[in-house]
């Protein structure tokens, strides 16, 4: 009995590649990637203070 285990695909549970780890394939990496661009993870951190430079500069994206 082998007491390592596969590692599994973050998104689909697939076993990893070693050409794409630690996803299974290039479609799974690349959705990954689309996922971050997308905005669809957050990194948590402290909510900015609008009245900051760092927030006037945040929030005028226009």
């Amino acid at each position: 009995m082998s007491t390592s285990a596969q590692a599994r695909c973050p998104l689909c549970r697939h076993p990893a590649a070693a050409a794409h780890a630690p996803f299974c394939s290039a479609r799974c990496r690349d959705r990954d990637l689309l996922n971050w661009l997308g905005e669809a993870y957050a990194v948590p951190g402290p909510p900015v203070d609008p009245e900051s430079e760092l927030g006037e500069t945040l929030l005028d994206k226009d």
